[in-house]
């Protein structure tokens, strides 16, 4: 048995149906640039060279430790993992 409250209304049927056709439309390509020219602006007000950020690297680069081998054994699972893009046939 259902219940009747539980039943999808015309209405619904019908609104699901027209989000479902407008999405099969399809658009033409756009591409806004606002946001690329706000991202420039913001990048422009950082400074070239972050010395905490530099002296972090040098510390890192001294560690005969960095990176782990628990690192090294993800990131070489990620690249075996990964499609082999020059065999894409698409």
């Amino acid at each position: 048995m259902s219940s009747p409250d539980r039943a999808a209304s015309a209405d619904s049927v019908l609104a699901s149906s027209q989000r479902a056709t407008a999405a099969a439309q399809p658009r033409s390509d756009q591409i806004s640039t606002e946001s690329a020219s706000f991202l420039q602006t913001a990048l422009g007000q950082l400074p070239e060279i972050r010395p905490e950020v530099v002296a972090r690297a040098r510390e890192l680069a001294a560690d005969p430790s960095y990176p782990s081998t628990d690192i090294m054994k993800s990131v070489a699972l990620q690249i075996v993992d990964s499609p082999d893009l020059s065999e894409d046939e698409s």
